[in-house]
């Protein structure tokens, strides 16, 4: 696997190294040791998979705390604007935001460090996301910033996204 630095501190885009021949290609997607060797947590309590019907679907912002959650996000059906938060007051890097597009076909995905939002919008109908999840969710602690906060500015492909009612009543940042 490549790890690839994004412009957040501790956020990854990782790409998978295939072995190919005529058959198709085999390659590694996870791996402990990797993981481990780039000072990543490794930690994996849970696996879910966000299934998307229409194109411009946005879920989003969303964190855990106080039991922050690192995720490995990858697309394992169409495309999606995948955008993370860095929310560690601490950090260099604080309330900046970074997008990649993950799609099936690239094959791509982002490590999410603890300490950061996470949403998405799909690029495609039928779009569907598969995570790696460090902590249990607790949906006392569960919690989320408006997708098109003021102090954020997230740029959006899709115009006027589809949105659940909970995501769009989700607080702006408050510093």
């Amino acid at each position: 696997m490549k790890f690839i630095s994004t412009p957040l501190a501790g956020s990854f885009l990782v790409e998978f190294e295939p072995v190919a021949d005529d058959r198709g290609f085999f390659a590694r997607c996870w791996s402990r040791d990797e993981f481990e060797s780039q000072g990543l947590d490794v930690k994996i309590a849970a696996c879910s998979i966000s299934f998307n019907e229409r194109k411009g679907t946005l879920r989003g912002m969303h964190h855990q705390d106080p039991f922050p959650e690192a995720k490995l996000i990858r697309c394992s059906s169409g495309a999606i604007h995948d955008v993370i938060v860095d929310l560690r007051p601490s950090s260099s890097t604080y309330l900046k935001w970074f997008a990649a597009h993950l799609t099936s076909e690239n094959r791509h995905m982002l490590y999410v460090p603890q300490g950061f939002a996470h949403g998405f919008q799909t690029l495609v109908d039928r779009t569907e996301i598969f995570y790696q999840i460090s902590e249990a969710y607790k949906p006392e602690y569960a919690r989320g910033i408006r997708w098109n906060d003021p102090i954020l500015a997230i740029d959006w492909p899709i115009q006027d996204p589809i949105v659940s009612l909970r995501d769009r009543s989700f607080p702006d940042f408050k510093r």
